[in-house]
């Protein structure tokens, strides 16, 4: 069995769904640190953060990556237990094995073998691990990592993230960029009441209706030459007491964007609420920012580095694409890092008998190593 495969699957077989790391860090910080990495461990609330870095100066490469996972399921819903690691039809099936632990075994091995084969290479080379990526908020993971680097001057020339990127076979999509994600939780007052007595009241439905159609009908943007335009969306809309002869007193509404570079997140918030002004609803709108949008530009080192190692080791040109949703490339790209996802076919990520091919798993490592020593060796 090869060195990824067995690493994957001892990582697989930790319930570590987020925030909960259960010991994955510590088992690949000890084999980075007997390679002669620095480890330095950052822990934030219930959040397990790892830094393990090798050489000295700059450039600095880093390997982005997560060791939680979201939870399974039913168990008994899967065809293979969801953290049992079992190998059936050359695939490693298991929660986490596209998502990501089978890029993050992937990562360390490739490390390992980068600095074994180059104990003195130029820069630096790095892992970034979390266990907050799939959480709902993201507070204590990458988010504030990157904010105590920010305070402490930490250099990210180029950031490899280890998403599950690719559509039918490895190296087919690479992820240049990502869309941001602003969403809102709106809250529009009005007075309760008698549906009898309707002028007695005042709908909130009925209130924000008007403001609903001008939103969902409105042109945020028209995109670029790597987005689509901005998408606004309702995802949640409640009001009423349940009572079919009470007009509500007030309405609460979810809603969310995603952006492109062509639009700003306080552009859209000013906006936005610009709109519920102009139909004079009573209103607040407590916004949260998960992340701005960010592009890795056409003619970027990391970009074509890892664009020629797709072409030849996998034979493949590599469609570069800005599509889904978030991944945490988003706080390492404000500290002025080139950002690039390349990873495993996405097929069966958070669904029920997740897997990756085991070719595609052992053919990951070389892949790593290729951008680490094209650039730094």
């Amino acid at each position: 069995m090869s060195d990824v495969l067995e690493l994957a699957r001892d990582l697989i077989r930790r319930r570590s769904v987020t925030p909960d790391d259960a010991g994955c860090q510590e088992l690949l910080a000890e084999r980075l640190e007997r390679a002669g990495f620095r480890i330095e461990r950052m822990r934030h609330g219930e959040v397990d953060n790892l830094w393990a870095v090798h050489g000295e100066g700059g450039p600095t490469l880093v390997f982005l990556g997560h060791t939680d996972v979201v939870p399974s399921g039913p168990e008994q819903a899967w065809r293979h237990p969801p953290f049992a690691a079992e190998i059936a039809d050359s695939r490693l099936y298991g929660r986490g094995a596209a998502d990501m632990k089978g890029s993050v075994a992937a990562m360390t091995v490739a490390l390992e073998q980068f600095v074994g084969t180059h104990p003195h290479h130029p820069g630096r080379v790095a892992l970034l691990l979390t266990s907050d990526e799939e959480g709902p908020t993201n507070l204590d993971g990458v988010r504030r990592v990157a904010a105590h680097f920010r305070e402490r001057g930490e250099r990210i020339d180029w950031c490899v993230v280890g998403e599950p990127s690719a559509k039918e076979r490895l190296g087919d999509l690479i992820r240049v960029g990502r869309r941001g994600s602003l969403s809102g939780t709106l809250t529009v007052r009005g007075v309760q009441g008698h549906v009898a007595y309707p002028e007695k009241a005042l709908n909130p439905i009925h209130a924000f209706a008007p403001a609903l159609t001008e939103l969902a009908a409105e042109r945020w943007d028209e995109g670029n030459a790597d987005f689509p335009p901005t998408s606004f969306q309702v995802s949640n809309l409640n009001a009423g007491t349940g009572a079919t002869n009470v007009i509500p007193g007030e309405l609460k509404a979810l809603i969310n964007f995603r952006f492109c570079t062509a639009s700003s997140a306080d552009e859209l918030r000013q906006r936005t609420e610009a709109i519920l002004h102009r139909h004079g609803l009573d209103f607040t709108l407590e916004w949260n920012l998960s992340g701005e949008s960010f592009l890795t530009p056409p003619g970027g080192c990391l970009r074509e580095t890892v664009v020629a190692v797709c072409r030849e080791l996998c034979g493949i040109e590599p469609e570069q694409s800005t599509g889904g949703g978030t991944s945490d490339g988003r706080f390492i790209a404000p500290l002025g890092a080139e950002v690039v996802e390349l990873g495993p076919v996405n097929a069966t990520i958070h669904k029920v008998d997740e897997c990756v091919a085991v070719a595609d798993l052992e053919r990951l490592p070389e892949l790593y190593r290729a951008v680490c020593e094209r650039l730094l060796a």
